[in-house]
């Protein structure tokens, strides 16, 4: 094993390491379980900065990164995506900031940023990427999306003036890819494969969704969730403040912000989507009940990505019906266990519109391409 960059020495990249002297002082927060993944690129980033720092973990609070979040002389920035983050390659900071980099996969990512107050108060910028990702070993959930290495390159590039400068930090990225790609290579070729019989096609839907087509529904509800600090109780019981469906067939669509009755999670807008005074303005809690007592069907079936989101329907009023998992029965077909409901969906083609404000309804559009993409692969097979 190399020391420096904890590769296989057959697959060291560390030949390829450029060293760029930045203005910039580059502060990477890599999610713990990402720290032993082997194509990892926060540490071959780091490798390539020497004003860059690596800290591991998931909440920052307290004395950890003080001076991270109180230098006056680089006042920090927070690179990540979502609501009122500015572009960062069309609107760069003047001046030399200290920039705050996320290390994970999109859900340890949005976990890190959830859970730490600090990050959120910071200034947001994002960017969109201005060439496809070089990254060829790992699958991300959208085309657009970078590996770090990638996304440190172009925002350096934007604060810097400079975007021909941090090229090289493409060097070491490409070098650990080939070597990968390689390796994978030569283990395919001593694979001795037996050919076997054409295996027969299997149905996507669940039995009896083709005949029930008429009575899907899918639902998805967001929470007023606070988090568990050190593995004690939240501060107050999570409560539904979002609720939208759809009908599958029709396109018919319900969707109702409830007002919060306990105290708002300080990370419940960010994490839902959705504003502050959207959440406080919502409707009450009974005309929850009421609405969609209307817009219910004797015989719905409720769809949904796991179960949360019902049963905090549930136990906000919402009658009782008949429900399917979703990710229960992806796991099922698909042999493996899954992640998030995006990074599924995302093998069915582009990201759809949303059907609802908030993730909601984002969520809710997803939901409702996996369950016609289901549909179609069973078309295809025939009576």
């Amino acid at each position: 094993m190399c020391a420096r960059c904890r590769r296989p020495t057959s697959v060291c990249y560390c030949s390829a390491l450029p060293q760029i002297e930045t203005a910039t002082r580059v502060v990477i927060l890599q999610h713990p379980r990402e720290r032993d993944m082997p194509i990892g690129t926060a540490r071959m980033a780091s490798l390539c900065l020497p004003r860059a720092e690596l800290h591991v973990g998931v909440r920052w609070a307290g004395e950890r990164l003080a001076g991270v979040f109180s230098d006056p002389a680089r006042p920090p920035i927070l690179l990540y995506p979502g609501p009122g983050a500015r572009d960062i390659l069309c609107e760069p900071p003047r001046g030399p900031v200290t920039l705050v980099v996320v290390d994970g996969t999109w859900s340890q990512a949005r976990t890190v940023v959830r859970d730490n107050p600090e990050l959120q108060a910071l200034p947001r910028y994002a960017f969109a990427a201005p060439e496809p990702s070089q990254y060829r070993i790992r699958r991300e959930p959208r085309a657009e999306y970078v590996s770090t290495i990638e996304a440190v390159m172009h925002v350096l590039g934007a604060l810097e003036g400079e975007p021909g400068r941090f090229r090289s930090l493409l060097d070491p990225l490409r070098a650990m890819v080939d070597a990968q790609l390689a390796c994978q290579a030569r283990a395919d070729r001593k694979t001795v494969r037996h050919p076997r019989g054409p295996r027969p096609p299997r149905r996507t839907l669940p039995d009896g969704f083709a005949a029930r087509w008429a009575d899907l529904m899918c639902v998805v509800g967001e929470a007023n969730a606070w988090p568990r600090r050190g593995g004690a109780e939240p501060a107050e019981p999570e409560e539904l403040v979002h609720w939208a469906a759809y009908r599958v067939a029709t396109g018919e669509t319900f969707e109702l912000i409830v007002a919060p009755e306990r105290r708002l999670s300080p990370s419940t807008a960010f994490h839902i989507e959705l504003t502050e005074g959207e959440l406080r303005g919502g409707a009450a809690r009974g005309a929850l009940i009421e609405r969609f007592a209307r817009f219910s069907r004797s015989g719905d079936l409720c769809c949904a990505w796991g179960h949360h989101g019902l049963d905090l329907a549930i136990a906000s009023g919402v009658p009782r019906a008949e429900r399917l998992d979703l990710r229960a029965h992806a796991r099922r077909i698909t042999n493996r266990k899954l992640g998030s409901l995006e990074g599924y969906a995302a093998a069915f083609g582009p990201v759809p519109p949303p059907l609802a404000p908030g993730r909601a309804g984002r969520r809710l559009a997803l939901l409702v391409q996996v369950l016609h993409a289901w549909r179609d692969r069973d078309a295809a097979i025939g009576p």
